[in-house]
């Protein structure tokens, strides 16, 4: 949100469980881990960041990004995480050290979204059309280690 907080609400009672603060910029995508247990957030301060879902708690700080993180996910068995962004570039972090495992280029525009294939082997990233240009481009790698 633009507040620099994510919000964890509980979703049959629409009651708020936690308030996760510690960006320094607004928050613009969120990502439960497959097992529930954390939070992955992608921010304008150019940060990733991973969080304990239960306590609210910041597990990790990902620098590396150059401009805004407008994308992030999970992999399927919880030990990585991508993230997209405004740099043009993709990036895979291992979720429990926060260590940089591999930079992906060859976007032309911001990274709006990202994913991973059920298996874990291969991620999609796609852009978006800025000022009247257009990144055509769907993008698959191999994400394997």
């Amino acid at each position: 949100s633009a507040d620099k907080t994510l919000k964890i609400w509980d979703a049959n009672s629409g009651k708020e469980l936690q308030t996760l603060t510690g960006h320094d910029g607004s928050v613009f995508s969120v990502a439960f881990s497959p097992d529930g247990q954390r939070v992955v957030s992608g921010s304008f301060d150019e940060t990733v960041r991973i969080w304990d879902a239960n306590s609210g708690k910041e597990l990790q700080t990902l620098k590396g990004h150059t401009k805004e993180v407008l994308s992030v996910a999970f992999s399927p068995d919880g030990q990585r995480v991508v993230s997209g962004s405004s740099d043009e570039t993709v990036k895979i972090w291992d979720a429990s050290s926060g260590k940089e495992l591999q930079t992906l280029k060859g976007h032309t525009k911001e990274v709006l979204s990202v994913a991973f294939s059920p298996d874990g082997q291969r991620l999609v990233s796609g852009s978006r059309l800025v000022s009247g240009s257009i990144d055509k481009t769907l993008k698959i790698w191999d994400a394997s280690e």
